[in-house]
């Protein structure tokens, strides 16, 4: 099968957590598959040793993590050689009337890299309003009482991830590497056993 990096930038957790469940849906395809923070790479890291790349990225007040963005750009090269997936994850992709919003976020950061990959996810993130200090606490308060119902107004942490849409992401993304390197597993019987 195929090796593939899912590398990521995150800003409180969510982005590896999906992350790491991308990495999980291309294993248990038979794939090998590891989850890197792009913030832990090593100096003599290389993208020699992997047949396809996932970059994930957050927003954060309208901006993807810098290191992600130098990851992409200092690795165009290798990155045109082979095939590739980006997810983004926003609370505006989480919100009906954001999702162009984000959409706009991802255009804007393919633009700003020149990167073209494959395949594209974006994804709901999260509001770990335990982990923020009072003045953050308040602002994130702010923007989920714009996604939030009156009936599911925020009293702990809150996760807009739609984890059966990660898992659909992770299957295409391994499918079409699958077909594009010409390692899709032979399911046909044979005939002659």
């Amino acid at each position: 099968m195929s090796s593939f990096l899912v590398i990521y930038g995150t800003g409180e957790g969510q982005t590896a957590k999906i992350a790491e469940r991308v990495a999980t849906v291309l294993s248990e395809r038979g794939h090998e598959a590891s989850a890197l923070n792009v913030h832990d790479q090593l100096e003599s890291f290389t993208l020699e040793e992997y047949d396809s790349v996932v970059v994930g990225a957050s927003i954060h007040v309208g901006k993807h993590q810098g290191e992600v963005r130098d990851f992409v750009t200092d690795n165009q090269d290798a990155l045109s050689e082979m095939p590739t997936a980006f997810f983004q994850v926003s609370l505006s992709s989480a919100n009906e009337e954001k999702r162009e919003e984000a959409a706009g976020y991802v255009e804007s950061f393919l633009t700003e890299t020149e990167w073209h990959p494959d395949r594209i996810g974006q994804f709901g993130g999260a509001l770990r309003f335990s982990e923020y200090g009072f003045l953050k606490r308040l602002m994130m308060k702010r923007i989920a009482n714009d996604l939030l119902t009156e009936e599911r107004k925020p009293t702990g942490d809150l996760e807009f991830t739609d984890w059966d849409a990660v898992d659909a992401f992770a299957a295409d993304v391994a499918a079409f590497v699958e077909d594009r390197l010409g390692v899709v597993p032979d399911t046909t019987e044979d005939p002659a056993a």
